[in-house]
């Protein structure tokens, strides 16, 4: 059978259908039948081994009863001298027929062990016939689908590819409209657009360096500064506010200062700064110049660091201050209340148990010392006595005297 070919129209490239279609339906397939086929070889595994033990059984069985047999055709010659010779024949038959009819029931189920085996082999057989039945059919139903597959995956292909340019040409139209748009920003070059990327920049400068103040944008057409800085401590307390103008221009106007005053004096801020990249004559970095702080982009931080801690500092200062005689008084009776004079008798309850904890383990260590003491002093004892009897024995030339055990010199 031929697979039909696909040409992909953007690439030109051609590939199979029938066998990348059909490969998914045929692997299902054989892994089912794998599945079925492994389960039946284990089931006809297991039964063989079954039957080949039964028939290692029923061999040793077999020869016991020969042996058996052996031993009592023996024994019924030995009887037969010592008793009559029929009454030994009658019970040696007797017993020959009682092994007889063990070795033909043995024999009975060696046949039917066999023919088990054989019936595996034939259901071996039916199931190689199943797999090449299942395998025709399969590439007969692939064969008669191999046509709508084919045509189902053009025409997917075709719609797809359409899709994809369509898409592609409304990209290109929304990339166009763009590229417009900056081209007529860009030839504007506005100075009020310079300005607003300053504000913007200077507002997320300030944002990310002071996690806890609250950064506050000043819409445009409203009256104000560009930016409100809402100074708070870690646990929230509100301590000042700064107004930050951003500027960008080519000369220092001097109503900048003025204007920011008046927005000072209206928010009820404590200081107003003006961030500019034309400082007036004379100022460089950063400085205050009538009445506002000036400061060039690059030491905004630095100069927003300095004024936030020094409003905390003053905000802290003034917090103190409030309410002390009312503070001093609530402290006095709080250090003359039956409660702080319960706290100090528990904190020195606490320090005399230590105390006597600590005596009673002093004691306690001073008599393990003690007896330890005593027991070095009887070893070394002990040991210098035995060494001073091993010596006098051996003689000093063999065992010389011990420095730590000799008296010392006079």
């Amino acid at each position: 059978m031929s697979d039909t070919n696909i040409t992909c129209p953007k690439c030109g490239a051609e590939f199979a259908l029938g066998e990348a279609v059909s490969g998914r339906l045929r692997e299902q397939l054989a892994t089912e039948f794998h599945k079925e086929r492994a389960a039946l070889n284990a089931a006809m595994a297991e039964r063989e081994n079954k039957i080949v033990a039964e028939q290692k059984a029923l061999e040793e069985r077999e020869k016991s009863v020969a042996e058996q047999v052996a031993k009592s055709l023996a024994a019924a010659s030995a009887k037969l001298k010592e008793a009559a010779v029929l009454e030994a024949a009658q019970q040696s038959e007797v017993q020959l027929k009682g092994l007889q009819k063990q070795l033909d029931d043995q024999n009975t189920r060696l046949q039917a062990a066999r023919d088990e085996q054989l019936k595996l082999i034939n259901e071996k057989a039916e199931l190689e016939d199943a797999k090449r039945n299942m395998q025709l059919e399969m590439a007969k139903q692939l064969e008669a689908d191999r046509g709508q597959i084919a045509e189902r995956a053009r025409q997917q292909a075709t719609e797809a590819e359409q899709l994809k340019l369509a898409d592609k040409d409304n990209k290109i139209n929304e990339l166009t409209k763009q590229i417009d748009l900056l081209q007529k920003k860009a030839a504007q070059g506005s100075m009020q657009s310079q300005g607003e990327t300053l504000e913007l920049a200077l507002e997320q400068q300030l944002a990310t360096a002071f996690r806890y103040d609250e950064i506050l944008e000043v819409k445009k057409g409203q009256r104000g500064a560009d930016a409100r800085q809402v100074v708070r401590t870690n646990n929230g307390t509100v301590c000042g506010e700064i107004l930050w103008e951003a500027k960008r221009a080519n000369n220092w106007s001097n109503d900048w200062p003025v204007k920011l005053k008046e927005d000072q004096r209206e928010a009820q801020s404590e200081i107003g700064v003006i961030v500019t990249t034309c400082p007036p004559a004379g100022l460089r970095g950063m400085g205050l110049h009538d009445g506002v702080w000036v400061c060039e982009p690059p030491f905004a931080m630095a100069l927003a660091s300095a004024l936030r801690q020094g409003i905390i500092s003053t905000a802290t200062q003034r917090m103190q201050q409030t309410d002390k005689a009312d503070k001093m008084a609530v402290l006095y009776d709080h250090l003359c209340s039956v409660s702080f004079r319960h706290n100090v008798e528990a904190i020195v309850e606490s320090f005399i148990g230590l105390k006597e904890q600590l005596e009673a383990e002093k004691r306690a260590f001073a008599r393990q010392w003690r007896e330890r003491e005593e027991q070095l002093a009887k070893a070394i004892n002990h040991t210098a006595m035995l060494y001073g009897g091993i010596q006098g024995i051996a003689g000093r030339e063999a065992l010389p005297e011990i420095s730590k055990l000799a008296l010392p010199a006079p």
